[in-house]
């Protein structure tokens, strides 16, 4: 989806693979694509999806006890720090299965990730439209997916509702990005309560 979406927005292929493998964030992925789509320059397109981005920064503190702890291992480790790792590891009912969880799903996830994006950006020629096909709406599905392991503890139900409710308030009336950052505030209260 994100190869054919990137392509559509006027990247090569080759751009695109670029992106999903030195960024690794969907979210950021899409929001410079979504920029660049709109006909906005790279700059403006880099910016929003450094605001995207940020919320990684509540990421990294909350995995960091996942993280190996010898420095190559964990610059590396650090690359995939992202929503579905994250959920996963601190998801998990102990640190050491949270830390397997962490590196499995970072992992993983990097690896198939790029390569759906070479095979969606390689196909993209055979498809009129991604958005026609609705390849766009498999994002915001992720990520209400992602919420399903947090959702066990004891306060996540309520920060969750809590987190959309700041979303959909400030989406109308703020610069993209920032709902998400006001979200996070929520999340990180969830991510803070997990079980050792």
């Amino acid at each position: 989806s994100f190869g054919a979406l990137a392509t559509a927005a006027g990247l090569s292929a080759a751009k695109a693979v670029a992106l999903s493998a030195l960024v690794f964030t969907g979210a950021t992925q899409i929001a410079v694509i979504g920029v660049i789509a709109g006909g906005g320059g790279v700059a403006s397109a880099v910016a929003n999806g450094l605001v995207v981005a940020l919320r990684h920064l509540a990421y990294g503190v909350a995995v960091s006890p996942l993280l190996p702890t010898r420095r190559p291992a964990r610059l590396l480790a650090a690359h995939v720090i992202i929503d579905e790792s994250t959920a996963m590891g601190t998801g998990a009912p102990t640190v050491d299965q949270g830390r397997r969880a962490f590196l499995l799903t970072g992992g993983s996830v990097f690896l198939f990730w790029n390569l759906a994006t070479f095979i969606g950006a390689e196909l993209s020629r055979a498809v009129a439209s991604p958005h026609a096909l609705g390849l766009d709406a498999m994002f915001p599905a992720a990520f209400l997916a992602l919420l399903a392991p947090q959702l066990r503890q004891r306060r996540a139900p309520a920060v969750a509702v809590a987190g959309a409710l700041i979303a959909t308030v400030l989406i109308p009336v703020v610069p993209a990005g920032i709902p998400v950052l006001a979200s996070v505030a929520a999340l990180a209260l969830v991510v803070r309560e997990r079980r050792v």
